[in-house]
């Protein structure tokens, strides 16, 4: 360095500085590799009478800084302090621990440009605010660049090699192997067996994982189970034996294998099938149930729409209960759909609501009377708990409970009516209203009006009585069950009145 270089570059006892320290990899938290960086850093520091504070050493371990996208918080950090101007010194070990990426340099020098930065290592010093020493350190910085990009290649076309040999590439254990994937743990291998077996058989990954972790059986990793695990499992080639690489297959492996090659190809053919079946659905177009919220098992539990293989139904809620409250009930939801839609045409043909208010409250008079006996029972069971001494609080609480249950679901079924959703609708011209109403897809608005005009619609369980519209009720020979209707309206003998 020149004369007028070193005087444009001296260094002033006591300036703030900061200390960058950084490797790339490690196998554990030791921290010897950056220890020692910093040691030599402060040395050159104690050297040219530099002052660094606790808050300006900087140590990014285990962090590359030839991969783009890594995070290295340290480099931010002092870029940022850098960018402040709290130090005007930066000490590295060596300029690659600093940066091994043209665009880091380049940011470092647009931070430095007004700065007059000096970066020293353990073999030179350079101005960032000069010219030339600007150069050389692209020079450095892109030949670091090369080596890290050749050390990469290196290491790509050795993995490559690996694959084709067929040998194991382990980083977390593999269930039912040892940590190096060598050897067949026996006792999981079996629950490998197990999950496999069970999935061909029909068995979802939900339903798999909740039976693992019911019976307390751990991951490799100590874990509980879940479905996302499963589904891990059952892709995994390390069980089949099959050696893959960047996702394909490149060999057979030399470790044993769990499950065979045909029961694994048949495994992931029918996880294909069931992705494609599920993506298929969700392009289904959306169906609106538009007897949603009045549509009612005969259980007392409402049924929900839902969309099948072949139809649309309606099914009960309680059909996927595992106690004995479950019940399969469910029918085919077009024909009942044009079956109260018909009858609603003709209550509302024959309906006059000039003399309602606009909104109305209905409660069957059955419901009124069962919550009458309800409170009474509740008042008793009140009595019992405050006199009685063997009567305890646990016996009140689960005496009261079921009872009050049922006077929510009740409590439910009462409905406020606003009479203004019929507008436009209701009269002798309710049937070309109704096409109106279906031509605009307004289902929001059929709805509402299906929810005026019925309490509910029950679906009873199938009669041995020939099928055929009744008054009050009609059977389809489709779903084999009974339909009833309860309305607070008596028009023409259309529909019993509730």
């Amino acid at each position: 360095m020149s004369r007028s270089k070193l005087a444009k570059a001296a260094v002033t006892p006591g300036e703030p500085a900061a200390i960058y320290c950084r490797i790339s990899h490690t196998k554990d938290e030791d921290q010897t590799g950056v220890d020692r960086q910093e040691r030599i850093c402060r040395e050159i520091a104690q050297r040219l009478q530099l002052r660094i504070e606790s808050a300006h050493i900087y140590v990014d371990n285990n962090r590359s800084a030839w991969q783009r996208n890594r995070k290295r918080p340290g480099w931010e950090e002092m870029l940022k302090a850098m960018g402040e101007g709290a130090i005007r010194h930066v000490i590295v070990y060596h300029p690659d621990r600093l940066m091994r990426q043209p665009k880091d340099l380049e940011e470092l020098l647009s931070i430095a440009d007004d700065k007059r930065v000096l970066l020293h290592g353990e073999a030179n010093r350079r101005d960032l605010s000069d010219p030339d020493d600007r150069f050389i350190l692209r020079i450095e910085v892109a030949h670091a660049c090369r080596s890290s990009d050749d050390a990469s290649r290196r290491l790509k076309d050795a993995l490559k090699d690996h694959a084709r040999e067929g040998r194991p590439h382990v980083g977390n254990r593999p269930y039912g192997y040892t940590r190096d994937g060598s050897a067949i743990v026996e006792e999981e291998a079996e629950i490998v067996r197990e999950v496999y077996r069970r999935y061909l058989d029909g068995e979802s990954p939900n339903h798999l994982a909740q039976d693992l972790a019911a019976r307390a059986i751990p991951t490799s990793k100590g874990k509980t189970w879940n479905p996302e695990n499963v589904r891990h499992l059952l892709s995994s080639h390390f069980v089949a034996g099959l050696r893959f690489h960047l996702g394909e297959e490149v060999a057979a492996g030399t470790w044993p294998a769990i499950i065979d090659r045909g029961q694994w190809d048949e495994v992931q053919r029918l996880r294909e099938y069931r992705s494609q079946w599920h993506s298929d659905t969700k392009k289904r177009p959306i169906r609106n149930y538009i007897l949603r919220g009045v549509v009612t098992c005969a259980c007392g539990s409402r049924m929900g729409g839902t969309n099948g293989d072949r139809y649309a139904y309606y099914r009960c809620n309680r059909a996927d209960n595992t106690d004995q409250q479950k019940c399969n009930r469910s029918i085919s939801a077009r024909p009942l759909e044009e079956f109260v839609r018909d009858v609603a045409i003709k209550v509302l043909t024959k309906l006059d609501t000039s003399g309602y208010e606009p909104a109305m409250t209905t409660r069957p008079e059955a419901d009124v009377a069962a919550d009458e006996k309800d409170r009474e029972k509740l008042r008793e069971l009140k009595e019992l708990w405050l006199n009685e001494d063997d009567f305890t609080t646990a016996d009140f609480q689960g005496m009261r409970a079921p009872i009050v249950k049922r006077m929510k679901e009740r409590q439910r079924k009462t409905v406020k009516r606003p009479v203004v959703v019929l507008e436009g609708i209701a009269g002798p011209e309710a049937e070309a209203n109704w096409e109106r109403l279906e031509l605009a897809e307004d289902y929001a608005r059929m709805n509402a009006i299906y929810r005026f005009l019925f309490a509910a619609v029950i679906v009873r369980p199938p009669t041995r009585r020939a099928g055929g519209s009744t008054r009050g009720g009609w059977r389809s020979s489709r779903t084999r069950s009974t339909i009833v209707l309860t309305t607070p309206y008596v028009v023409c003998g259309v529909v019993g009145g509730g």
